[in-house]
């Protein structure tokens, strides 16, 4: 048995059973329609900041770089101390204009639909994407935001057993087209 098929197993095994939802995507989809992804991760062309999710300040959009700058302008690479500072991580950056990998205003049936689908998810295959998840450091910071941001419903290690559950159910998209009910935000450490 490949080497990755028999850690999903293992992970499976010992997953807790998901507490909200009946479908192994369900708890995945709470996680990616967190703020702390869906900021990111937005209908349009220019990221939301906050929980509240309003357009981020200084007028930025996709078209950034066009402009001769970058996110990493504004995002070290490393946390700055203090509430509210500009989130950091190595490679700050939003998807691209031609992969934009919306989260924003999907259902968990779109949004599990688009994340299996290498031509709306970066070219991954699923093993790919769970190990974007597991190891990016800009998904990694979503877990652990700095002081003022709230995070999503579930620690990263979690969140990672949540991915390996589905994974090994096959990957099922839930039928449903109603979102998740919101998951409350959760301040941060």
């Amino acid at each position: 048995m490949p080497l990755l098929s028999t850690l999903v197993l293992l992970a499976v095994s010992q997953a807790p059973a998901t507490g909200t939802g009946s479908h192994s995507f369900d708890d995945v989809a709470k996680v990616l329609m967190h703020p702390r992804c869906m900021n990111c991760h937005p209908a349009g062309d220019r990221p939301l900041q906050k929980d509240t999710q309003i357009f981020h300040k200084q007028n930025v959009s996709r078209n950034i770089e066009k402009l001769g700058h970058a996110c990493t302008t504004c995002h070290p690479s490393k946390a700055v101390p203090g509430a509210n500072m500009p989130p950091a991580a190595p490679h700050w950056h939003m998807p691209s204009a031609r992969m934009p990998m919306v989260f924003e205003k999907r259902t968990p049936q779109q949004l599990c639909e688009q994340l299996k689908d290498p031509a709306t998810n970066g070219n991954r295959t699923l093993e790919q994407l769970r190990t974007h998840m597991a190891e990016d450091a800009i998904v990694k910071w979503g877990f652990s935001p700095g002081e003022g941001r709230s995070v999503p419903p579930l620690s990263h290690e979690e969140f990672i057993k949540r991915v390996d559950a589905w994974l090994a159910a096959g990957a099922p998209c839930p039928q449903s087209s109603s979102a998740p009910a919101p998951a409350a935000p959760t301040p941060s450490k």
